[in-house]
């Protein structure tokens, strides 16, 4: 039975954050999916209307993002029930209590902050490739 590819929502606004996170991830597993989107406000319209065969296995927020920040995407999503299970992180340069904890209270299942060393990043994205491995991934592409 083939592999079956693994779909990771990846919100952020920074473009090169982008670019080392969706490199660090694809070295890693090659079979990954990474969907990228630059809001939080994309990144819930993609989740609430993302068909259930190409959902995510991970969804990764930055957490300062314009029209809505991670907490407020992870309110958005709370209550759709095929959502729940996806594992969501948090990936972002502020390591604040402020935004840490109310992220953590609506459902993010750890909060990363961005690295500044590569053996960092390395270690972050096999972290990230774990939470995944352990959802069910979805057929297809």
């Amino acid at each position: 039975m083939p592999d079956k590819t693994k779909i990771i929502l990846l919100a952020d606004d920074d473009p090169e954050d982008q670019e080392i996170l969706v490199d660090a991830i694809t070295r890693l597993d090659a079979k990954v999916d990474m969907h990228k989107v630059d809001t939080g406000k994309q990144a819930v319209d993609y989740l609430l209307s993302c068909p259930e065969s190409e959902l995510p296995c991970l969804i990764i927020l930055d957490y300062s993002m314009p029209v809505f920040n991670a907490a407020e995407v992870l309110d958005h999503i709370r209550h759709k029930l095929v959502l729940q299970p996806i594992p969501k992180v948090i990936w972002s340069s502020s390591r604040q209590p402020e935004h840490v904890k109310p992220c953590m209270e609506k459902g993010a299942m750890s909060y990363f902050v961005k690295p500044n060393k590569m053996s960092e990043l390395n270690d972050i994205a096999q972290q990230m490739l774990a939470i995944c491995g352990n959802y069910p991934s979805v057929t297809g592409k």
